[in-house]
Formats: C-alpha cells, sequence, structure tokens
C-alpha cells in the first residue's frame, strides 16, 4: 500500500506543506522512522492454542471438567515474546482478524515482553476495544499492576473496566475456565462438602469396604492460611478433602494444584517415603487422614480391595502425566 498527499501551499523544494505533516504525524503516531525496522514479526507469538489439555493447576470436579472438555475453544492464550512495537501487534492483530477469536475469552501473555511502544500500545488498545463490542472479554497476563506496559494499553483502550489483569497466566487460564463454568451451570452442581465415597482414589469400593477405610481414619480440621503437609517430612498418611480448598505448593510458592471436596492430598506417601511439597489450607478444611501404618493393615487384609486402589491411583498419576505431555508438547510445537 502506498500513501499519497498533495496539497498547496508549496515549500521551496516544490513539496506539499500540509502533506508533509501528515506524514509526519503518521510517521509519530505510528513509530514509523526508516531506522525503526523489525525482524520477522511473525517470532512475537510464541504460542496460540486453546486450554484443551491445556488447564490451570485447579483440579475440577468430574462435572466441571467435562463442560471444559466440551468448550475448552471458548479459551483461546496468545502467549507474546519480545520487545513489541506498532509491526508486531499489527501483526498480532491481522492473525485475530485472520483467524477471528471466537472464543469469548482472550487471554494474551506478555510475561515475556519487556518493552511496549506508545504506537503498538495504541493500535493494541484500540483492537482490544472493538473485541470488546463483540463480546470479547481480553485477559491480559504477566503484568504487574504497576508495570509500564499494563499502564500504557489500559490508557488506550475506550473502556479500561472491561480488561483483566493476572500477574501469572495460570490465575487467568483459572480464571477463564471459572467463567466457562458458571455460564454452562457447572458451579449450581457444585457441592461444598464430599462423602469418603466420591474419592477417585476409592472408586469402585463397596460401600463397606469404604466405611472400614472410614473407621481407621481421622477426623482433621485446619484454618484458612494453615499449612497441612511440609515438604520434606516423613509421608507416614493421606488425606481425603471432604470441604474446603487446599493448594499444594513449591516450598517456592509456586503452586502445582488446587484441590477441593472429593480429591485426595498426600496419596504419593504410598510411593514415596517424603514429602515433595507443601500442601495449605486456602479456606477452612475438613479432611480424614488416613494413617499409612492403618492403611497397611488393611492392605494385607484385603488385597483385592488394595489392588483396586493402586489401579486407581495409576489412573490418577497417568492423567498428570497426559497434562504434563499437553504441556511439553504445546512448548516443543513453537
Amino acid at each position: 500500500m502506498g500513501l499519497g498527499t498533495f496539497s498547496p501551499n508549496l515549500d521551496s523544494h516544490g513539496n506539499s506543506v500540509r502533506g508533509l505533516k501528515v506524514c509526519e504525524a503518521l510517521s509519530s503516531r505510528f513509530d514509523l522512522h526508516m531506522l525503526n525496522r523489525s525482524a520477522d514479526v511473525r517470532t512475537c507469538i510464541i504460542a496460540d492454542y486453546d486450554v484443551f489439555g491445556i488447564s490451570s493447576r485447579r483440579s475440577r470436579q468430574p462435572h466441571e471438567q467435562q463442560i471444559l472438555d466440551e468448550r475448552h475453544s471458548d479459551i483461546r492464550v496468545i502467549e507474546l515474546v519480545g520487545a513489541l512495537n506498532f509491526a508486531t501487534i499489527d501483526h498480532v492483530t491481522r492473525r485475530l482478524a485472520g483467524e477471528p477469536p471466537n472464543a469469548p475469552l482472550l487471554i494474551l501473555d506478555f510475561r515475556r515482553v519487556p518493552d511496549l511502544t506508545a504506537a503498538g500500545a495504541q493500535l493494541l488498545g484500540e483492537n482490544l476495544t472493538m473485541l470488546g463490542n463483540t463480546g470479547v472479554t481480553a485477559i491480559l497476563t504477566g503484568l504487574e499492576a504497576t508495570s509500564p506496559v499494563w499502564t500504557e494499553v489500559r490508557a488506550r483502550a475506550a473502556d479500561p473496566q472491561r480488561l483483566r489483569r493476572f500477574a501469572l497466566l495460570d490465575e487467568a487460564i483459572e480464571w477463564a475456565e471459572d467463567q466457562v463454568i458458571y455460564r454452562y451451570g457447572g458451579f449450581t452442581s457444585s457441592k461444598e462438602t464430599s462423602h469418603l465415597g466420591a474419592q477417585a482414589l476409592l472408586a469402585d469400593l463397596a460401600p463397606e469396604e469404604i466405611a472400614v477405610l472410614a473407621d481407621l481414619s481421622t477426623t482433621r480440621r485446619y484454618e484458612a492460611g494453615q499449612r497441612i503437609i511440609s515438604a520434606g517430612e516423613t509421608a507416614n498418611s493421606l488425606f481425603f478433602l471432604q470441604s474446603g480448598m487446599v493448594s499444594v505448593k513449591l516450598p517456592s510458592g509456586v503452586r502445582l494444584a488446587s484441590l477441593g471436596p472429593g480429591m485426595e492430598f498426600g496419596e504419593m506417601a504410598i510411593i514415596e517415603q517424603h514429602r515433595s511439597a507443601d500442601v495449605w489450607a486456602d479456606t477452612a478444611v475438613t479432611c480424614l487422614e488416613l494413617p499409612l501404618d492403618s492403611f497397611a493393615d488393611y492392605r494385607h487384609l484385603h488385597p483385592q480391595i488394595a489392588l483396586k486402589i493402586m489401579r486407581n491411583l495409576s489412573t490418577l498419576l497417568a492423567r498428570r502425566l497426559i497434562l504434563a505431555n499437553a504441556k511439553v508438547d504445546l512448548l516443543s510445537a513453537y
């Protein structure tokens, strides 16, 4: 595309005075100086995907996971990389125009973006405004509230209150998942408490078999913010979460998973001697603690039941491995 302007008066070189002013204004606004050359703008997108198999670290109830499996394309994630300018943002907007985000939830990850020019921020802000007018919720991640990139983009969006910001990509994906589950009625059937028979680790066990395990367990209650398990300590029990929420974290604070009623934690004690992560109560928590010594006696007395439990544990570990493989495949694809 070429752009030509002409309008008297002419200067001493025969150039249109007002035409030059137009070109100068365009060059200044869009950072189009001849020395500001960009490399291959396609490299600014390191990944573009929906959340099928790439879910957040929050473990979901079966009916919630079913909704996410069916509506995974409602969430689109684009991970950006490098210093961004008008040219690279233009590529992103063309990508969105060529492959419209039919997903009502669009996540743009900026954690690998050190800088964004004013021209790039202007174009991005305008594009996010247009997407918002079509019903798309834009979510920006990898940005702190004081980030210059967030300040630039927010200032140029027509309605900044419609933009969402999260410091971590995983938090943004979890929030987007919550929106999808809510829109399709997933939270209306959520249970605040769970019976021991609802535990995935105890699937296919008869009620009387579960009752024996319940008799061997002790009810524990924890306040929000209390540490339940510490990394490195001896693994001598496993827990069945009946109510509340817990998070599994590395000692560095990185979250590995968040769990709700009907889920177990500390189950790796069956095959490991020491705890590999911390477990914290996010809310008030009620759970059953089953000592490994009691569980070992139970396994000797009921080997067929123990076989079912080990098979269920293998299924849980296989699911985690599938999820980890999907994330590795995503990284290796770009």
